[in-house]
């Protein structure tokens, strides 16, 4: 055994982790306070933007998406790492997110994608941020407060090519830029547009939503509009379709180790970020025909050693792991018998053969030679990788690798761990 995982409870919101590594723990000291944990390796973040940059090219920028506190891993952790290593932006769903950056003191380029209400132009226009702008209300008050504070507020505008979901259709998107273009204070610095099924074989609706928001490009410039950035590709595109990366590139998945499109990404050798481990809270050893958890809808079939883990339903997990889920324990992998519960879920560790209370079972991450993927996860729970680790709650705490430190994550939300 190496060093312990103790994490720092505090109700303070403190800066971004220093470099630190995080250091295995094979069996860490019962805490009910590290009862679950995610170990996040920042190097690994460090050497997938140094592969993406790689992989882009040196005119590309690269955008690093830490929108729902960066898929689960830290926002600003996350964040600091991606910058240092040669990110050069980042992009969030929505403003609060923004202010928690701004917050810790990160001060590269943000681009909020989803909506800023006019309410909060001056905040906007305070941090600096790079809103995306689809209502000429929200523009005029942004240019307004722009104005106020003496500055000209940089704005993208969203482009819906085929996804239906957010952004201007074509047709309207033409005069609407034209529009806020002639509005003092605000710059129409970007465009952009959002593919909806680069991770596929086919990657034929792709090329079309790229070449809807090229022609309109071409269209505004005949106008005398020639946004200076424009973007178009998420991990997958980025991976897949060289054609899209323009001038920058946003990548979330592939920032983390998360699988888009199989191939390309195990050809750019993106590395895993995210481990995640529990605790064995009871062992007990049963009898054929033994009911396990809610609604006995398994008894065990033969004399067997059942081991109670420190993690459910509340920490993130799916229910959709019950009876089907496996973790790592022991040097073994033992299957998810019963009902995932909120706070627990029940394996079957056989004979219990080099297995204790105490020891750290893996959810997510490598034992030995065994693994289990954020994809394995998503396949048993007929989900996808994105969610499996953005759905991972506030009470498991992050701590964080990079060198050989170990740091532990601000509280969410002003809560402690």
């Amino acid at each position: 055994m190496t060093a312990e995982l103790q994490p720092q409870t505090t109700v303070a919101r403190r800066p971004a982790p220093t470099a630190g590594g995080l250091v295995e723990t094979a069996r860490p000291k019962l805490d009910p306070e590290a009862l679950i944990w995610a170990e996040i390796n920042l190097d690994a973040i460090a050497a997938n933007v140094r592969v993406l940059r790689s992989h882009v090219g040196t005119r590309v920028q690269l955008v690093a998406v830490v929108k729902a506190n960066a898929y689960g891993h830290g926002a600003v952790p996350v964040a600091t790492a991606a910058l240092a290593a040669g990110a050069h932006s980042l992009a969030v769903g929505r403003l609060d997110e923004a202010v928690e950056l701004r917050d810790a003191g990160i001060a590269a380029p943000i681009l909020v994608m989803g909506p800023v209400p006019a309410s909060a132009a001056t905040r906007c226009i305070t941090l600096r941020l790079t809103p995306t702008v689809q209502d000429l209300t929200v523009a005029r008050a942004l240019a307004h407060a722009a104005r106020t504070a003496g500055q000209t507020v940089p704005a993208h505008i969203k482009v819906d090519t085929g996804m239906t979901r957010f952004g201007l259709l074509a047709d309207e998107a033409v005069a609407f830029t034209c529009a806020v273009a002639a509005i003092e204070g605000l710059e129409v610095e970007g465009l952009y547009t959002h593919f909806a099924a680069a991770d596929a074989g086919d990657l034929a609706s792709t090329q079309q939503q790229l070449a809807s928001l090229l022609d309109l490009v071409g269209r505004l410039r005949a106008v005398g509009i020639n946004p200076a950035v424009l973007h178009a590709a998420n991990s997958a595109a980025t991976l897949a379709l060289p054609a899209a990366h323009l001038d920058q590139v946003r990548v979330g998945a592939a920032l983390y180790g998360l699988h888009t499109t199989g191939s390309s990404s195990a050809a750019l050798a993106l590395r895993p970020v995210l481990t995640l481990k529990t605790r064995v809270i009871r062992l007990r050893y049963v009898p054929a025909g033994t009911p396990v958890s809610y609604g006995s809808t398994y008894h065990t079939t033969e004399a067997t050693c059942l081991a109670t883990l420190a993690a459910g339903y509340g920490d993130g997990l799916s229910v959709a792991l019950s009876g089907r889920g496996a973790v790592l324990l022991g040097g073994k992998t033992c299957r998810v018998v019963g009902r995932v519960c909120m706070d627990q879920l029940v394996v079957d560790c056989r004979d219990g053969s080099g297995v204790q209370e105490g020891d750290a079972a893996v959810l997510i991450g490598q034992q030995g030679e065994a693994s289990i993927t954020a994809e394995d996860v998503a396949e048993v729970s007929g989900t996808i990788n994105y969610e499996v680790v953005t759905r991972l709650s506030a009470r498991v705490p992050r701590f964080y690798q990079q060198g050989q430190a170990i740091t532990s994550a601000p509280p969410l939300n002003g809560t402690t761990h």
